[in-house]
């Protein structure tokens, strides 16, 4: 096996392992929720969510098309040589996607591949081989607008759902009827995962078969082959549950009302399969994050914590730079020292994901007790036990009032009236 064929293959199965770790890193997107609320039971909820995931993947390639023939400017980079930078790429995302699973953050996976993949770029050949108009339309403007549309659009739904149910204001269950619902919701959301999600892997194998001459350039759509297994790969590492962000994402979902969950599983689905539809390759974590936010600003009594959504957002924008980083570190090894630069970056990424997984094994997460012991760093939404009446509420509060004074007011008269009879009758005296 010559290098060149030997390179491919390790980037094939560092970007099927990226695909796996997606996988888990974003399950907490679509079924944290339905697992806070109890709509459903957390294996059960990573089993849909995988089978789900799987058919998605099937549903779209135009994501897969952006990566594959959009970010990078193949004929910039010597065929030799771009394999090799794919695969510095592919270092710096995977180890970013390990980091914050280990922390539990809920971090973009589509922006850590995009880091990757620039930095490792930026480095081996230069800032010319980027195409930044396709980053501008196609990647940076999707992360501002997606989350502030979907937040909308759970903010309306939201305010809907308790606008029809509003006769159930005075009965705190009343509503478990959204439960049934969110099933359906938080499936569509994953079923809205695979076709955004797993397309990038798609595209990032595409990428490396046409830069080996495998593939036509001509032709950007992935092969069958790369579809079946990039699907596979993404359910499996979904059904493995990626307990941290879900214990994570759990903590601020905990108190959110099922109708509040079903508005914003709704509102994260429809705008992932609008994205998917245009080949926006957009980050879901981040999507998930702006409809939860908008459901509680929805919801009369909730109180969205801005300094941990701050938190949050911090840590968005450090994952572009971040795993740009550790992808440009890679492309220097390969680019000073060739082949064996290669062997040595995989030997450094064999590294890391173990000392990491090892580390994780000493507080282990899984789904028996996902939901107990969680985190603060995801605590983005609290609702109060108490909160304040609606205006519904408060029109019967009044009423109630006013007909309360009344009947003060009436016995108060019929007391006094009752008093002042007996005196009168004293004062006159009998009748002879």
């Amino acid at each position: 096996m010559d290098a060149v064929t030997l390179t491919l293959v390790l980037v094939i199965v560092l970007a099927l392992f990226f695909d796996f770790t997606n996988g888990f890193h974003d399950t907490a997107n679509a079924m944290a929720t339905p697992i806070a609320t109890g709509a459903l039971k957390p294996r059960t909820a990573v089993l849909i969510a995988s089978i789900l995931n799987l058919v998605g993947a099937f549903l779209s390639t135009e994501v897969a098309k952006t990566i594959s023939g959009g970010i990078i400017r193949e004929d910039q980079i010597a065929s030799d040589l771009f394999p090799a930078i794919i695969f510095a790429g592919l270092i710096g995302a995977i180890t970013w996607n390990m980091l914050t699973w280990l922390l539990g953050l809920p971090s973009s996976s589509s922006h850590a591949l995009f880091g990757g993949l620039i930095g490792a770029t930026i480095v081996g050949v230069g800032y010319m081989a980027i195409d930044f108009s396709v980053v501008l339309s196609k990647v940076i403007l999707p992360a501002v607008i997606a989350p502030v549309t979907a937040g909308v659009i759970a903010f309306t739904a939201t305010k809907i759902a308790y606008v029809i149910t509003r006769r159930y204001d005075g009965k705190p269950d009343g509503r478990d009827g959204f439960r049934v619902g969110q099933i359906f919701s938080s499936s569509l959301v994953a079923l809205a995962h695979g076709t955004n999600d797993a397309q990038k892997t798609m595209g990032v194998i595409t990428l490396a078969l046409i830069a080996a001459g495998w593939q036509s350039a001509s032709n950007p759509n992935p092969e069958p082959w790369v579809i079946i297994v990039c699907g596979l790969t993404i359910a499996l590492g979904t059904y493995m549950g990626g307990w941290r962000i879900i214990r994570t994402l759990g903590k601020g979902l905990t108190e959110v009302k099922p109708a509040q969950g079903f508005s914003a599983e709704t509102s994260t689905a429809a705008t992932i399969l609008s994205s998917s539809a245009l080949g926006f390759a957009l980050s879901t974590t981040q999507v998930a994050s702006g409809s939860v936010i908008g459901s509680g600003l929805g919801r009369r009594g909730s109180i969205v914590r801005w300094r941990t959504v701050g938190r949050i957002m911090v840590g968005w924008l450090l994952t572009l730079p971040a795993s740009g980083a550790v992808g440009a570190g890679a492309a220097f090894i390969v680019v000073r020292l060739g082949f064996w630069g290669i062997l040595l970056d995989t030997l450094i990424a064999v590294i890391i994901v173990t000392a990491l997984f090892l580390r994780s094994r000493r507080n282990a997460v899984t789904a028996s007790n996902a939901m107990s012991e969680v985190a603060d760093s995801g605590a983005a939404v609290k609702v109060k036990r108490n909160p304040p009446p609606t205006r519904r509420q408060r029109s019967v509060a009044r009423e109630e009032a006013r007909r309360l004074a009344a009947a003060d007011a009436a016995a108060r008269r019929a007391a006094k009236s009752a008093d002042s009879a007996p005196g009168d009758g004293a004062k006159k005296g009998p009748r002879r």
